[in-house]
């Protein structure tokens, strides 16, 4: 494998006319050629927009395999000794079309096929969902996995990619939503601790005479209807190595050397993969079923306390202030009363966690609120619901981390509360950084969780539990102590959600599952409003759910522990890894 490998992402628009969206991918593979990469993906929907008039005009538009289409594709794959991966609407038996990842080798043959796994809105009316995961291909270049748009708006079908092996993904994207650049595409990266490159369309997205009118179906701003741009290429820390504009054409190019996808280890040490906990996430690969529960609770104040040190009394007093302002759940970060959230004497640590259990029940007084925290109690990391009586809820550290290398007895299960104002679920701090624990709570119809943590990379904060609000719906109120990687934050499931419907809070502002964020400024309450009824709605667009809608016939990797790629020597065929 090279050292290093150059990387393009193209950026263009493509209309109605296929065989000039055709001139259009060559030109624009001609014009990224000129900075000599190894791989360049290409946007979604390169052989016509993503709008038809019924079926048999989604089948005519749509190629074929053998197409003339697709074969210059590879030619000029051929052409300029590159990998070029496109994605199109392909012809499939009977009247069946599909939105499709093919990638070219240099010598211009297609070496892996893959279909969209989750469609979106309108898509679901005229193409069929994938049946088979697509496979990782082990190149000279690295080991690559593709994805398209929707796919990556939820974290199955990216983590099982790189479950599989994967150290760079590719993500080519039909999108106008601004969330896309700033959210979901660098925390697939982030999270799984690889390269992604991603390419977008700019331009209308819908024919351009009739966007007023798809506009106010939607119930969106007509000028909405142009691909949002920023295609970029993004390192495993979840940094943005380049990013193309909003507007126009571009070519965005990165080196980037794809060992670094292999080291999957945390600053403490822990390892991403081998911590994972497979069997907890079988509920993620079994049939959906509806929500089974509603909060009538449209509103709930809660707060968050980021403390300037462990002092109980500070504590006690800030929740009587967040009380005083009508919050009914606080949350403190993980270990409150031991410097630094670190255990150094059990005994001592559990006699601290009892205290801060006493300082807290009396703080709450005779009110109906809630204080979430940790503590330590023997070999477990254990996560307090404290209400008036006492303990109302515990829920042990679920993943080993090295941070917490005293904590050797784990839990088997995510618990949820069910209180007043919503159901809680309380996630700590080395189960937050896994999209699985989150997926989790919201398949328990979870509104609110309670995140007691103490963060050790930047990319939590920025992307990591944002994402987990937006992609599960939830709520999240996250309490840490100030470190390098960030503090204490609220991000709230907005009631304005679902495309095609009238927002009515706020206007559409390009954003579409971004979470309500309220980030601590200073030491002290952060207080926000939290919308556990919002809960409820998880269509982001017709047909299409976030939770429900998930590809649980191909996350089987997920929840198997004998799929887990943990490094190069792992790869193999029976993984799903093709070798050229």
């Amino acid at each position: 494998m090279a050292a290093t490998c150059r990387i393009a992402a193209l950026q263009f628009a493509t209309g109605e006319d296929v065989a000039r969206n055709l001139a259009t991918c060559l030109r624009m593979i001609d014009t990224a050629a000129a900075h000599k990469p190894h791989l360049m993906v290409l946007p979604e929907f390169c052989n016509h927009m993503a709008w038809y008039a019924d079926q048999e005009h989604a089948w005519r538009v749509a190629v074929a395999l053998d197409s003339d289409f697709l074969a210059a594709i590879g030619e000029r794959a051929r052409r300029h000794h590159c990998f070029v991966k496109i994605n199109c609407t392909v012809r499939r038996a009977g009247d069946g079309v599909t939105g499709t990842n093919i990638l070219f080798a240099p010598n211009g043959e297609p070496i892996a096929i893959g279909d969209k796994q989750v469609l979106m809105g309108n898509e679901n009316n005229f193409l069929t969902p994938a049946r088979a995961c697509t496979p990782v291909v082990q190149t000279p270049i690295g080991r690559l996995g593709m994805y398209c748009c929707m796919d990556g708006v939820i974290p199955e079908v990216a983590r099982g990619l790189v479950l599989r092996g994967a150290q760079i993904l590719l993500n080519s994207l039909n999108s106008f939503a601004l969330d896309e650049a700033s959210l979901h595409v660098p925390v697939r990266a982030a999270e799984n601790k690889c390269f992604v490159v991603a390419a977008n369309k700019v331009g209308w997205l819908v024919p351009e005479a009739l966007a007023p009118a798809i506009a106010q179906r939607i119930k969106l701003p007509a000028e909405m209807l142009q691909g949002a741009g920023e295609s970029q290429i993004v390192a495993p820390d979840g940094s943005v190595l380049a990013k193309g504009p909003r507007r126009g054409e571009a070519v965005v190019i990165a080196e980037v050397d794809p060992v670094r996808a292999d080291d999957k280890l945390r600053p403490d040490g822990t390892h991403i993969f081998a911590a994972r906990r497979p069997a907890l996430y079988a509920p993620i690969a079994e049939p959906p079923r509806p929500r089974a529960r509603l909060t009538p609770v449209h509103e709930a104040r809660v707060a968050a306390y980021e403390p300037a040190d462990e002092s109980l009394e500070a504590a006690a007093r800030a929740v009587g202030q967040a009380i005083a302002a009508s919050a009914k759940l606080i949350v403190l970060p993980e270990l409150f009363g031991l410097a630094d959230g670190r255990v150094v004497d059990p005994t001592q640590a559990q006699a601290t966690g009892q205290r801060v259990v006493a300082a807290m029940q009396s703080a709450i007084g005779r009110s109906d609120a809630l204080v979430a925290t940790s503590v330590a109690q023997g070999a477990r990391h254990l996560g307090v619901l404290i209400g008036r009586d006492g303990i109302v809820m515990t829920q042990p550290q679920l993943h080993p981390c090295r941070r917490h290398g005293w904590c050797t007895e784990l839990g088997d299960n995510l618990h949820t509360f069910d209180a007043p104002f919503g159901r809680i679920a309380l996630v700590l701090g080395p189960d937050a950084i896994y999209p699985e624990t989150f997926r989790l709570a919201a398949l328990q119809d979870a509104e609110i969780v309670a995140v007691p943590t103490h963060p050790l990379e930047a990319w939590e904060m920025t992307l990591g539990l944002p994402e987990r609000a937006a992609e599960n719906r939830l709520n999240l109120v996250v309490a840490s102590r100030r470190t390098h990687a960030g503090g204490s934050a609220i991000f709230a499931a907005s009631p304005d959600f679902t495309l095609w419907t009238e927002w009515k809070a706020r206007p559409f502002d390009g954003n579409i599952n971004t979470p309500l964020v309220t980030r601590a400024e200073r030491p002290g309450l952060t207080l926000a409003t939290a919308y556990p009824a919002a809960c409820a709605n998880r269509m982001i667009s017709q047909k299409t759910n976030l939770v429900e809608g998930r590809p649980w016939r191909l996350a089987e990797v997920i929840a198997n522990a004998t799929g887990q790629h943990h490094g190069p020597s792992a790869s193999s065929p029976s993984a799903g890894v093709v070798h050229m």
